[in-house]
């Protein structure tokens, strides 16, 4: 059975180096706030180049303490409006939810399933005062429109960066396209913990000191809270750990890149739909990280248990788009055609930087075979 992730053999390619940072971290005797977080998040942050990194428990702490921030900092304010792709995980919408501002929900791109930068302007109203651009599946959204609308319109624009750890666009990577981005750290992310943790990246040094400040209690020095804040910081086993994984991520995502390209070039069925252009070159794919390579059909089901059957093991991302969700039942009426679509028919193969060549063409044969007519 070709596994859809397999983290323990992610893991063990690093794991002797793995089991020395956590030696390490042991034998410190400094379990939180120390050395080990400093040092992630100093290389982190000039990985992403940006000039500032905030280790945070997880990827939703990420996304709801800048959003938390900016409040603070006056320039959000209860009832502002986000804009926000409506086929994203729930997680994008739980941030906003959770800081009392509302969500926009836009259709996405049909061909991407990003967000769409004239369906997007066609939302902006004066109440409007931040996009949350997701950079679902790995690719990034096309940042550069979005920024060009934001500073038209004086909007914020905070990156969910989860899924696009080393996504880039000349050069310049997911995290340090917007004001501020959020990182997930979940350990099937391209760059995982074993446990959760997260960050945020930012080249605004005001906001840095406030999120870190928020997710310390609220405090900025000790025994002093200047705001009623929480509990979320990364600790130093995880960012021990996160370190060994850094120094591999280049090389892994030179993987995943080959993978998709593999798949899309050896997939030849005309019932699968795929996430890139056949004419796709490595070059040409530097925009993708691929968190995980998406295709859709109408028959996703029997897709599904075909490659089963063939020993290649799928998932679906995502089965229930938010506002069909119970969490936000006020939203259930509504109709949003192309991300209902899309979760319908979704389906993410095997991808992973250990997969074998064989175990990927085994892929693309199970996928060829696949009875469409």
């Amino acid at each position: 059975m070709i596994r859809f992730l397999d983290l323990k053999a992610i893991n063990d390619h690093f794991r002797d180096d793995l089991i020395k940072a956590a030696t390490r971290v042991i034998e410190s005797g400094w379990y939180v706030q120390g050395n080990e977080v400093k040092a992630f998040e100093e290389e982190f942050a000039g990985w992403c180049g940006t000039e500032h990194c905030i280790g945070v428990a997880n990827g939703l702490d990420a996304l709801t303490l800048t959003l938390r921030a900016w409040k603070e900092l006056g320039k959000l304010r209860e009832g502002d409006e986000v804009i926000v792709p409506a086929n994203t995980y729930v997680a994008s919408i739980l941030a906003i939810t959770e800081n009392r501002l509302k969500p926009v929900l836009v259709e996405p791109d049909e061909a991407t399933y990003n967000l769409c930068p004239e369906k997007t302007a066609a939302v902006i109203t004066p109440k409007t005062k931040a996009i949350l651009a997701v950079h679902l599946y790995g690719q990034l959204a096309p940042i550069r429109d979005i920024m060009g609308l934001a500073n038209a319109h004086n909007l914020l624009v905070l990156e969910d960066s989860a899924q696009a750890h080393g996504a880039e666009i000349d050069g310049k990577k997911a995290g340090n396209w917007g004001d501020a981005s959020g990182f997930s750290f979940y350990p099937g992310k391209n760059l995982g913990a074993l446990g959760d943790a997260g960050a945020v990246t930012t080249n605004d040094g005001e906001l840095a000191k406030t999120i870190r400040a928020l997710g310390n209690y609220g405090s900025h020095k000790k025994y002093e809270n200047l705001y009623q804040g929480v509990n979320s910081r990364l600790d130093e086993m995880q960012a021990a750990l996160l370190r060994v994984k850094l120094r591999h991520l280049n090389e892994a995502t030179e993987r995943r890149r080959e993978i998709a390209l593999t798949y899309v070039q050896g997939i030849e069925n005309p019932a699968i739909c795929q996430p890139i252009g056949s004419n796709a070159t490595i070059a040409s794919l530097q925009n993708h990280a691929f968190h995980i390579y998406v295709v859709r059909t109408k028959k996703r089901d029997a897709l599904q248990r075909h490659l089963l059957k063939a020993g290649v093991q799928t998932m679906i991302h995502y089965p229930v788009p938010p506002h069909q969700q119970r969490a936000y039942a006020e939203w259930n009426a509504q109709v949003y055609p192309i991300t209902e679509a899309i979760h319908q028919e979704v389906l993410s193969l095997p991808m992973s930087p250990v997969m074998s060549q064989e175990q990927v063409q085994q892929v693309v044969s199970a996928c060829n075979d696949f009875g469409y007519l």
